[in-house]
């Protein structure tokens, strides 16, 4: 039997970028809010002098334990789906912070083409431009609307940038500068901004949410600059250079004595009554207690899979039904396009060992509907960018396509092009589809006995002709910067869960204007539950030519200011 326990105001059901922010605002609002959080704490301290490689970006130390818990895969209907059980097409993070603790700090703003997809591309091309069974539609909020959240957090972060040269065309007018300037330019770089300059393209440097300088932010979190020793991705910041939720909203939090966050703590089932919620039933991990934490408000703030599965196990919310194209949850599901782009091999050494997760330079006059789509087989585009990220020995031996995967030649080959080589990529948008989604597998459950959420997706034909035209222009780059030997990635075959691509999963509760089309309003409340909220990318319709961090933290910064609302009127539906 389960064990009772007081109520709060408000519980947060994760604790990374989403529900930081949350508890943050919520607190220094006065609220009560409790942060259950399944995996462990975590500080900086964690990570002083540990750039292990082996440990961290092999072995996993700061993923989701697979073996307790992993997603199923199939890439269409008529077949079974298996489970993930090694990590490889994405990671999911574990433990306070969440993946706001591995992420490489490259944080962009969404266009406002983004935003108004639908609507824009029927004004432009006509309703026939979009195929069939393509499911894209607005998110029922504008740039101009979320801009302002943008702003608080990209100075909560520090982030470190340049205006975009599109900016007026793009429409992505900002209200502030940067709080920060931009990262350093590597030699690269400087060759990617020649090159693309002379070729009539608009490069810009990388927002970055590694500190090019010491930053204090509003709330008077202090954090030193980075030390470009290249080690973001998969890894803690041992500096606290690099924006995350540990160094920056939950200690905030923590110092109004108003949040209380417990470690270990698996959330099972959001209980709900009448159309609300009552509060949340979770296992404490360590005891094996079932616990009931009854609360006022629910907020879901956990990984994309995470919030569409808790719902589904919860029978909160319909579930979506891809034969009739109704239901809400689990719509939409979309991932990214990053198969298109080319490496070059060069007679120049280039220091590619130090490096930052976000240090990069990059340009969007391929993004969007910055470009005529009319004669295009495809809708949207990407962002190209050259980043440096840190060259570590075990994963980056890059080598031209035919040399021998082993013996004495690929040693040879591995040794000289290790600092002989520069990648250049696209980052395409994935667009929703009718039969893509999310659902809980009939088969394979968790340790705790529960079903296990199952993925429906592949790669379509528009996505294969976004990555031949990214790979195209990004060989045309590197050409230009003087490459001798490209190899260009321009062919898209069927998705492949295996390697990794990129953690960059969106969609499953989706926002927007009807609860016809969308699971939660554009507070991210949700229409069948008014006192459940549900933060995250999987809020996204759709997903961008752009990494969802930044996108995700204005989003809830917009939802926190609902919550306040929500909590301080009548109840009801906010508008």
């Amino acid at each position: 039997m389960a064990k009772k326990l007081p109520k709060v105001d408000v519980v947060l059901v994760g604790v990374g970028w989403g529900g930081g922010i949350i508890a943050q605002e919520l607190t220094k609002a006065g609220l009560n809010v409790l942060g259950l959080e399944r995996g462990k704490e975590r500080k900086t301290e964690d990570y002083f002098m540990v750039h292990d490689e082996l440990r961290y970006a092999l072995r996993y130390e700061l993923m989701q334990d697979l073996s307790k818990e992993t997603i199923t895969f199939r890439s269409n209907e008529k077949v079974r789906a298996l489970p993930m059980r090694s990590y490889g097409s994405f990671l999911l993070g574990d433990g306070l912070g969440g993946a706001g603790v591995h992420w490489n700090g490259q944080t962009y703003r969404y266009l406002p083409y983004d935003f108004q997809i639908r609507s824009k591309t029927t004004e432009r091309y006509g309703a026939a431009k979009i195929p069939k069974e393509m499911t894209i539609q607005d998110w029922g909020i504008t740039y101009d609307e979320l801009e302002p959240y943008y702003d608080k957090f990209e100075k909560l972060c520090g982030i470190s940038g340049e205006p975009n040269p599109l900016e007026q065309q793009l429409g992505t007018k900002r209200s502030a500068p940067y709080p920060t300037k931009p990262m350093k330019m590597a030699p690269g770089m400087k060759m990617f901004a020649d090159a693309t300059k002379k070729m009539g393209l608009h490069p810009y440097m990388m927002p970055s949410a590694n500190l090019s300088e010491p930053y204090t932010n509003p709330d008077g979190v202090s954090r030193a600059a980075c030390q470009y020793c290249g080690y973001c991705e998969r890894f803690g910041c041992e500096y606290g250079a690099k924006a995350d939720p540990v160094v920056t909203v939950i200690p905030v939090a923590k110092k109004t004595g108003k949040f209380e966050i417990r470690t270990h703590s698996q959330v099972r089932r959001i209980l709900h009554t009448g159309g609300k919620a009552t509060g949340v039933l979770y296992t404490d991990v360590a005891t094996g207690q079932d616990i009931e934490q009854p609360a006022d408000i629910v907020v879901l703030c956990s990984y994309v899979f995470n919030n569409s599965r808790l719902l589904l196990l919860s029978k909160l919310g319909t579930p979506y039904d891809p034969a009739s194209g109704k239901g809400v949850i689990g719509k939409n599901y979309a991932y990214q396009v990053l198969k298109g782009g080319a490496t070059g091999y060069f007679d120049k050494e280039f220091n590619l060992f130090a490096g930052a997760g976000a240090l990069g330079i990059c340009l969007d006059d391929y993004n969007g509907d910055a470009f005529d789509h009319k004669d295009l087989k495809f809708l949207h585009g990407g962002n190209i960018s050259y980043s440096q990220t840190g060259r570590r020995p075990i994963q980056n031996n890059p080598v031209p396509k035919g040399t021998p995967s082993w013996g004495k030649d690929f040693k040879a080959a591995s040794i000289n092009y290790y600092n002989r080589s520069l990648s250049v990529g696209g980052q395409g948008a994935s667009l929703s589809f009718r039969h893509h989604y999310l659902d809980l597998d009939p088969t394979y459950k968790d340790t705790f006995g529960d079903p296990l959420i199952r993925i429906t997706f592949d790669f379509e034909e528009q996505d294969r002709e976004l990555a031949r035209f990214l790979g195209t222009k990004c060989e045309e780059i590197l050409k230009e910067m003087g490459a001798k030997t490209i190899d260009a990635t321009k062919e898209l075959g069927p998705y492949d869960i295996t390697p990794y691509q990129s953690t960059h999963n969106t969609g499953g509760v989706i926002m927007g204007t009807s609860p016809d089309t969308s699971a939660v309003n554009t507070w991210l409340q949700m229409w069948d539950a008014e006192n459940v909220f549900v933060i995250g990318a999987s809020a996204f319709p759709q997903n961008s030519g752009y990494n969802p961090t930044g996108t995700v933290g204005a989003l809830a910064f917009r939802t926190a200011e609902g919550i306040l609302k929500y909590r301080q009127g009548s109840g009801g539906l906010l508008t």
